[in-house]
Formats: C-alpha cells, sequence, structure tokens
C-alpha cells in the first residue's frame, strides 16, 4: 500500500490550500481515510476524516467549517481543501488508512509541509 500526499506549502493567513493523497496497493473500500497533522514539539492529531464507501466525515472542533474532506474513487485519492488558514495551521500533514473496524491507522504517507504565516 502506498499514499502519496503532495499539495502542502508556505502561505499567508487568511488563504486557501488543497492537500492530495494519491492510494494505491488495494481496494479501500471498507476503509477510513484521514488526514493528521503534527506541529513541532506537539502530538500527531487527527484532523479529519472520510470514510471510503459512503464518504461519512469528521472533522476536529479547531477545523469544522474551514477544512473539508473528500474522495475521488475513480482516482483512487483524497483531498483536505483548507480555507481561512492559520499560523495555527502549521504542520507537517499526514494521510493514512485503517479498515473501518480496526482502532489503529496502519497505512501512513510521507508528511506535506504546510506553513501559514500571519
Amino acid at each position: 500500500v502506498q499514499l502519496q500526499a503532495s499539495g502542502g506549502g508556505l502561505v499567508q493567513a487568511g488563504n486557501s490550500l488543497k492537500l492530495s493523497c494519491a492510494a494505491s496497493g488495494r481496494n479501500f473500500s471498507g476503509y477510513i481515510m484521514g488526514w493528521f497533522r503534527q506541529a513541532p514539539e506537539k502530538e500527531r492529531d487527527l484532523v479529519a476524516n472520510i470514510r471510503w464507501s459512503g464518504g461519512i466525515t469528521y472533522y476536529a472542533d479547531s477545523v469544522k467549517g474551514r477544512f473539508t474532506i473528500s474522495r475521488d474513487k475513480f482516482k483512487n485519492t483524497i483531498y483536505l481543501q483548507m480555507k481561512d488558514l492559520k499560523p495555527e495551521d502549521t504542520a507537517v500533514y499526514y494521510c493514512a488508512a485503517r479498515h473501518f473496524a480496526a482502532n489503529e491507522y496502519i497505512f501512513w504517507g510521507q508528511g506535506t509541509q504546510v506553513t501559514v504565516s500571519s
């Protein structure tokens, strides 16, 4: 399984950025795909996730109303549209996958850096 994240960069506060995660290596039906982020000297936190089949989503309170997670089944890709970015959104963002019946994410992509300047 490969999860390839991309789309990070440096933006000013208030602007938008869209992250992509290309997934390959298996059928992800029955999986939950997530975006996590880790800021320097902080723990890695779940930002949002989406059930591959059905599209049910979850968002952390800190990003509700600003971030949108989506998936394109034909492209086997998940996205994280980030709007109204804030300096506190600065982190390395990771995509990950777990079976819906599992507690832990077992497949991880490499991170992509998002830096928001004030």
